[in-house]
Formats: C-alpha cells, sequence, structure tokens
C-alpha cells in the first residue's frame, strides 16, 4: 500500500492544482464498519492556506504586487465582527493585502455603492467583499451586483453563478466549492452517487447542486415544501444539510455509509454550536460526516483566499 498522503483536487474554471499533505483516517466503504470517520475541515482548510500562500509567495518571486482583498463591513455587528476579523486575519497569514472599511450603521445606499465603484476601479483590488448582513435599511441585491464579476470572491454575482450553471466556473461561492474541496479529499466516487442537499438558499443549496451535477452525481434538493424529507435523506450517498435549523436531519435517517456534510451552524442556550444534523446518532450510520464547529465554516474562509488569489492571477494577470 502506498505510503502518501491522499490528495485534494482543486478546480477554478479550467486549471486544476493538487494538495498533498493531508492526514484523513479514512475507512474500507465496503468494511462494513458504519462509525463515521470526521472530515477534518480545520486541517484541510489549512494545508489550503499554506497552498495560497505559496502562491502568493510565487507572485512575489516574479516581481509581481501581491493580491488584494478589500471587506467592507456596515454598522457593529458582533458576529459580523466577528466574522471580518477572521477573513483579515486569514489573508495577512497568507501575504494577501487585506483592505478594510469598516463604515458607520447609518451609511446611506449611495455611499455604500460609491465605495464599491472606487473599489471596482482600484487596480490594487482583485477581490472586494461586503460582509452580510447589512442594516435593514440597506439593499444588498444591487450592492452585490455592482461588484465587478471578475473581483466579486464571493460568488454571487449573477454573472459568475451562470457561468457554474453553463459548466464553465471562474469565481465559484465560498462555501460549496469548499465542500467539493472537502468531498475530493477523501476522493468521493461521485459519479453514480445521488448526492442530496437540504435547503435551497442562493449561498449554499442551488450553487451546492450545481458544483455537484460538475462531477458527476445525480442531485436533489430538497426544500420547505418537500413532502418526505426522511425519505430523500434516506436514500442519500451524499448528504448536504444547510438548513440552519439545529438538529433537522436525524440520525436514523441516514444511509448506511454515506457521506455527511453538515453546514449548519447553529448557536444553542447553552452558548454550544450545533449543526443541521444529529450528530452522534448519523456517525454512527455514516461513512463520512463533517463536525460541527470545524467542519465546513474554516472551508469557506479557506476558498474565499483561493478566489482572490485566482482572480489575481488568471482573471487580472498583475
Amino acid at each position: 500500500m502506498k505510503s502518501s498522503p491522499p490528495l485534494v483536487q482543486l478546480e477554478f474554471g479550467r486549471k486544476h492544482e493538487t494538495i498533498a499533505g493531508l492526514h484523513l483516517s479514512m475507512p474500507n466503504r465496503q468494511d462494513g464498519n458504519m462509525s463515521a470517520k470526521l472530515i477534518n475541515g480545520k486541517e484541510i482548510a489549512a494545508q489550503v492556506r499554506q497552498q495560497v500562500a505559496a502562491g502568493v509567495e510565487a507572485r512575489k518571486q516574479k516581481g509581481l504586487r501581491a493580491p488584494g482583498l478589500a471587506v467592507v463591513l456596515v454598522g457593529n455587528d458582533p458576529a459580523s465582527q466577528v466574522y471580518v476579523g477572521n477573513k483579515v486575519k486569514a489573508c495577512e497569514e497568507a501575504g494577501i493585502l487585506s483592505l478594510s472599511y469598516d463604515l458607520p450603521a447609518d451609511t446611506s445606499q449611495e455611499a455604500l455603492e460609491a465605495l464599491v465603484d472606487e473599489l471596482n476601479e482600484n487596480p490594487a483590488v482583485d477581490g472586494i467583499l461586503v460582509q452580510l448582513p447589512l442594516p435593514e435599511h440597506l439593499d444588498a441585491d444591487p450592492i452585490l451586483i455592482k461588484i465587478r464579476p471578475d473581483k466579486d470572491v464571493d460568488g454571487f454575482h449573477p454573472y459568475n453563478i451562470g457561468r457554474l450553471m453553463q459548466r464553465k466556473p471562474t469565481l465559484r461561492p465560498c462555501t460549496p466549492a469548499g465542500i467539493i474541496t472537502l468531498l475530493d479529499s477523501i476522493d468521493t466516487p461521485y459519479k453514480g452517487q445521488h448526492a442530496v442537499i437540504v435547503g435551497a438558499s442562493n449561498i449554499v443549496g442551488r450553487p451546492m447542486s450545481m458544483e455537484l451535477l460538475l462531477k458527476g452525481a445525480t442531485t436533489t434538493v430538497c426544500h420547505r415544501f418537500t413532502p418526505d424529507l426522511a425519505k430523500f435523506v434516506g436514500e442519500a450517498d451524499i448528504l448536504i444539510a444547510a438548513v440552519g435549523k439545529p438538529g433537522l436531519v436525524k440520525g436514523e435517517w441516514i444511509k448506511p455509509g454515506a457521506t455527511v456534510i453538515d453546514v449548519g451552524i447553529n448557536r444553542m442556550e447553552d452558548g454550544k454550536l450545533k449543526g443541521d444534523v444529529e450528530f452522534e446518532a448519523a456517525a454512527e450510520r455514516a461513512a463520512f460526516i463533517t463536525p460541527v464547529p470545524g467542519g465546513v465554516g474554516p472551508m469557506t474562509i479557506a476558498t474565499l483566499l483561493q478566489n482572490t488569489l485566482y482572480a489575481a492571477d488568471v482573471l487580472h494577470r498583475v
């Protein structure tokens, strides 16, 4: 048996790169042991960030500037401040130039759109991220659409979503793309697999379905009008739960040997975080499962860094 570590395939449009060095305990899918192995998102994200840092350093060695990411925060929402702080820290560790714009909560729609226009024209900025949610008086849609598609490192612009649907992705939505990296790390055999997504949001569920279709999986999306959720979950070889309702997916529904990706991050009254899946019961039936926290979350930021480097290297070439 080869002693080399498993590889993670990273895909950006037509560009493919590989990471070695992931240390995952991988069960034999045919050995009958259904005690799930954890997919360690923290470890895999660290490998991705190391690759990004190497890419940034390679640019510097060629005399090119570091990629630049502008992060816009409106107001003082505590959770948003934490998220932005984590993104800024990750940028600094990878050598990406981070430009922070902290705006007061009463910032007008016109002022915010003017800032986006300014960042669109700034040649040092490869990516623009407007932290959501925005204060209630602001309309996020026209602001997100105003971001230039080649600087839309969140992957939310209709142009980038359209590219994904046409099987020609460029800047991909961060969480779905990060989930694909997790699935690739365990050599998921997509073709012939039934992938079931619980949740149809624009941020995760819908683009996730496109990502899985690209991989060759037969894909089903469940939502609030799905009449028998347990039935569909029980048929899933690959399950993606992204609803934001703690414990919605019961462990007993999980198909033995399935791979379970829990996107939900729900803070309970005791302060602990809980996913959308009943973790302990699901882990008794699944082959692989992501923990909450420490599963999908770290991959979202890691993919944001990937997108920023990709924008600088491939889309802007400066």
